[in-house]
């Protein structure tokens, strides 16, 4: 009761000191910041006290004061506070990629990617054969032409629907403190997938485009064009993350700052060089673990997290405000079954991929439930898609990200359940008494 009562002061004086806000020169902006980190973190709280996680609560806070309800953090505010989620992705892919061991990569690389190969594949068919026969109830593919033209068009947007969410991932495994098996694999699933996402959209997409002419001017993504993003991403994030693991055997001080200042610069070099963030950022961790003694890594995790406990909260919570409940409303019908639909590709893949990869019980028992978040990549891909076919595009982009926003509500809890069934959860972390740092 005391957080709600928190809660409820800290909106009415955001109500009085707005308006003076957003006559001055950018302290609107300031004001969300700090409102967000507050409001996003008592509701995570209020959550996390009924066993549900944090990050759900954040999100939640981020569409209730955002623009499509009580409009407290308005549009521009939100679009203001994009370098925060800049910032959280390249937090979160370093520490994603800080994650993985070398020794265990090379153990368990083989199945990660037989597990992702046959679940990816399994959820693509599923989707596909429901917008085809949906096809009079979709509004991309109700005027389509031929057969070839509504299969091209389902074939774009299922290679969009496959993907995952590291962001959620490590999140959650941040909250929890969970690093066993299930934890494992899950996360090296989505990380992997996040690559497999964007070349195989990029062959739907060039696909469509020979079946489908684009309307618009703006150039399709070449497959070479993504491989040499792909690849400069690589040679980056491996030189960050040496020059990293020098700094940390040479200097090793003010980690804290330090910490914030690679992931900017990280992120910055990656849109100069038009190559993938997420991938460069998650190299450079990757290489920085496997190449710094043990504790001189350990301290820069330390450091990161501290650093990134408030943006993961306000990133979570503008996740949340750039959700449109409008949208929801009128596309829920559609919504349903492809959420379900997608669900049970998932579920069917992973239990068939865990059993060819041959792993344990819980591994193949559990792991789906980690990849039904989504985020991203794909929602850069969303975007690409809408340039290239304003009309249907758009329609994708509409469908898919209220897709993405039921996927972002329920994937954390049946994530925390995998990981509380699984017995991986930290014992001091998995009762819902101790308030918890978000990094």
């Amino acid at each position: 009761m005391r957080r709600v009562v928190i809660l409820a002061l800290l909106y009415t004086a955001m109500q009085l000191v707005l308006p003076l806000g957003a006559a001055g020169h950018g302290s609107e902006t300031l004001l969300a910041f700090g409102f967000l980190i507050v409001a996003a973190y008592t509701i995570g709280e209020l959550l996390s006290a009924v066993g549900l996680p944090r990050i759900v609560g954040y999100m939640a806070a981020g569409m209730l004061f955002g623009p499509s309800a009580l409009g407290t953090v308005s549009a521009n505010a939100v679009n203001a506070l994009t370098p925060v989620s800049s910032l959280a992705i390249a937090l979160i892919a370093f520490l994603a990629g800080a994650e993985l061991r070398w020794g265990e990569v090379r153990e368990h690389g083989i199945a990660i990617l037989k597990i992702l190969g046959v679940e990816m594949s399994v959820t693509f068919v599923c989707i596909v054969a429901l917008l085809i026969g949906l096809q009079r109830w979709v509004p991309f593919l109700s005027d389509a032409t031929g057969v070839e033209e509504v299969v091209v068009l389902a074939v774009v947007f299922a290679a969009m629907a496959v993907v995952h969410s590291p962001a959620v991932t490590m999140a959650l495994l941040n909250e929890t403190g969970a690093r066993g098996p299930v934890a494992r694999t899950t996360l090296g699933v989505v990380l992997v997938s996040d690559v497999m996402v964007v070349l195989f959209f990029s062959i739907a997409l060039a696909l469509a485009r020979s079946v489908v002419p684009a309307s618009s001017t703006t150039a399709a993504v070449s497959i070479g064009a993504v491989l040499k993003e792909l690849v400069g991403a690589l040679i980056v994030g491996a030189a960050l993350g040496g020059a990293v693991a020098l700094y940390l055997r040479m200097v090793k001080h003010e980690l804290f700052l330090f910490a914030i200042l690679v992931t900017v610069f990280g992120a910055e070099i990656a849109g100069l060089l038009h190559i993938e963030a997420l991938l460069t950022l998650l190299v450079a961790g990757f290489v920085t673990e496997n190449t710094s003694r043990t504790s001189d890594a350990a301290a820069l995790r330390t450091a990161m997290e501290r650093s990134a406990a408030p943006v993961f909260v306000v990133f979570f919570a503008l996740a949340g405000a750039a959700i449109s409940l409008e949208s929801l409303a009128s596309v829920w019908p559609l919504i349903i079954p492809i959420v379900l639909v997608r669900a049970g590709g998932i579920w069917i893949g992973t239990r068939l991929g865990a059993r060819w990869a041959r792993v344990s019980p819980l591994e193949a028992r559990y792991t789906w439930m980690g990849l039904i978040s989504q985020a991203g990549v794909a929602v850069g891909l969303a975007a690409v898609l809408s340039s290239v076919y304003p009309v249907r595009g758009a329609s994708m982009r509409t469908i898919f990200l209220a897709a993405l926003a039921v996927n972002q509500l329920i994937g954390p809890v049946l994530f925390r359940r995998a990981l509380s069934r699984s017995d991986e959860l930290t014992p001091s972390r998995s009762g819902a008494e101790e308030p918890l740092p978000v990094g």
